[in-house]
């Protein structure tokens, strides 16, 4: 299964329009809905948001000044802005969708959407979080605007037209939504960082 996560991280990253391509074959590919979202969350985005949470553990624990508590509190704020972002985000781009861009809301297809787009978020957090003098990578943050660009004409089916409103609104959504939740928890419970 983690292997299966790895080679799709570095396909999405390394040839984004080629995997959304593949993506949709695979979703089209799949008769049940329900049974295709079931193992997109099971295989792919909770074992991801679990590796991102060992590696919030494990950076705590890694340093010299070891707490258990805050390592604790840093994995619980790491998992709660992870899931919070991916359903916030997927549920706002699916009131955009709606609402700006006027199309029948369907929130399984903003969830595939911003759970894939969000596959380098999750992977330069996991390495910020083991090794934090990498701090320069915040620039490739940048990259995931590219990669929800590929995504919203092939998977989305959005309009070229449209297609920079859309993908600003889903880069915005998909990067901003768990930093908010972040700041929100810290902010309304200041010991937890």
């Amino acid at each position: 299964m983690y292997k299966m996560i790895f080679k799709l991280v570095i396909a999405i990253i390394s040839q984004p329009g080629k995997t959304w391509k593949e993506l949709v074959g695979m979703k089209e590919k799949e008769q049940d809905v329900a049974k295709g979202y079931e193992k997109f969350l099971s295989n792919y985005l909770y074992p991801f948001i679990g590796l991102l949470t060992i590696a919030a553990f494990l950076s705590i624990c890694t340093r010299q000044e070891f707490d258990i508590e805050q390592a604790l509190k840093n994995s619980i704020v790491t998992l709660v802005s992870s899931f919070g972002g991916f359903y916030l985000g997927a549920y706002f781009l699916n009131e955009v969708w709606q609402g700006v861009f006027k199309k029948t809301k369907d929130l399984k297809l903003c969830q595939f959407f911003v759970g894939f787009s969000s596959a380098l978020m999750f992977t330069l957090n996991i390495v910020w979080l083991l090794l934090p003098d990498f701090f320069f990578l915040y620039i490739f943050i940048l990259y995931t605007f590219y990669i929800v660009w590929e995504g919203s004409t092939i998977f989305m089916k959005v309009e070229q037209a449209q297609q920079m409103k859309f993908s600003t609104f889903a880069f915005l959504l998909i990067v901003g939504t768990p930093k908010l939740i972040e700041y929100a928890l810290v902010l309304l419970m200041p010991g937890l960082r």
